[in-house]
């Protein structure tokens, strides 16, 4: 059994198929999926679909829609917020966080807009008691910095995920000394992902959670090149369907069975994520896998 901690099922390249690919990846074995919001208007519409999938949702604004956002976006945010904190669906502040890779995002007003933004909703995960889901794109150091500068003034987040990370060794043991989980998907399926792989085989592993960000970063077996879209094949779309497949090649890199991952997955999911434990329970037979990939070395 997986948990998906990272999925877009309100997207709308999913639309319609969002029911189905959601059933899909149940009958593959994914129990769970946590689907962040990335703007105010999508607030409603990510907690009634994570109600009705049985799933877990986050609320935040991701820093792709800070240039539109507004800041009666994060009064709405705050209320949100407020009006669901005993919604035991509601796992974390996210998506927010700070993107370095897209142009029109590196201007200086746009950076210090970026981080007006992020470290507000800081701010609100701390006041609500929820961890973050991060967003980190050639921005983990100025993440970091946040989460610092959070802790420095006496309010600490507590902890959360570092989404998509393809950062360094020493970015990863920062992020994860602040009590933060690093999540993997699709990117470490590619070979030529050399030092993602490495990470994904040599890091402690409960510092690793699993996710698809679907319907975005496809696995290496959906992935279409520039010249296959020029020729008129489209890009392959992402499904939290993948996540086991996902799971399998990441628990091959590290010489681990696949259900060993899954289950000690779980376990750092809900650790990094605690509303989840209590929404979903121990992953099945989560002892005896995590002593399987202890006596395998996977947790050194």
């Amino acid at each position: 059994m997986w948990i998906d901690t990272h999925c877009h099922l309100d997207a709308p390249e999913l639309g319609p198929d969002a029911r189905a690919e959601r059933a899909r990846a149940r009958a593959a074995g994914v129990a769970c999926c946590v689907l962040p919001a990335v703007q105010a208007r999508d607030f409603a519409t990510v907690r009634a679909l994570a109600h009705e999938m049985g799933d877990a949702y986050a609320l935040g604004i991701h820093p792709l829609y800070v240039p539109q956002a507004t800041e009666d976006d994060l009064v709405r945010l705050e209320r949100a917020l407020a009006e669901a904190r005993d919604d035991p669906r509601l796992v974390a502040v996210g998506e927010i966080g700070l993107d370095f890779f897209v142009p029109e995002l590196c201007t200086d007003a746009m950076r210090e807009r970026q981080q007006r933004f992020y470290r507000a909703q800081l701010r609100l995960a701390q006041r609500f008691g929820l961890p973050v889901i991060l967003h980190v794109r050639r921005s983990a150091d100025a993440l970091l910095a946040g989460l610092r500068a959070q802790a420095d003034a006496g309010h600490p987040v507590c902890g959360g995920i570092a989404h998509a990370f393809n950062g360094s060794l020493q970015q990863a043991q920062a992020f994860v000394a602040r009590g933060l989980c690093l999540g993997f998907g699709g990117a470490v399926t590619f070979d030529t992902a050399r030092r993602l792989r490495e990470l994904a085989a040599t890091l402690p592993l409960q510092a690793l959670v699993l996710e698809t960000d679907a319907p975005d970063i496809p696995p290496q077996w959906l992935y279409v090149t520039a010249a296959e879209r020029a020729a008129g094949r489209p890009q392959g779309r992402n499904s939290p369907a993948e996540l086991p497949r996902i799971g399998a090649e990441i628990a091959r890199l590290r010489g681990l069975a696949p259900a060993a991952l899954a289950a000690a997955t779980w376990a750092n999911a809900c650790a990094a994520l605690p509303r989840l434990r209590a929404l979903l329970g121990p992953a099945p037979d989560t002892d005896a896998a995590v002593a399987e990939a202890a006596a395998a070395g996977g947790a050194a």
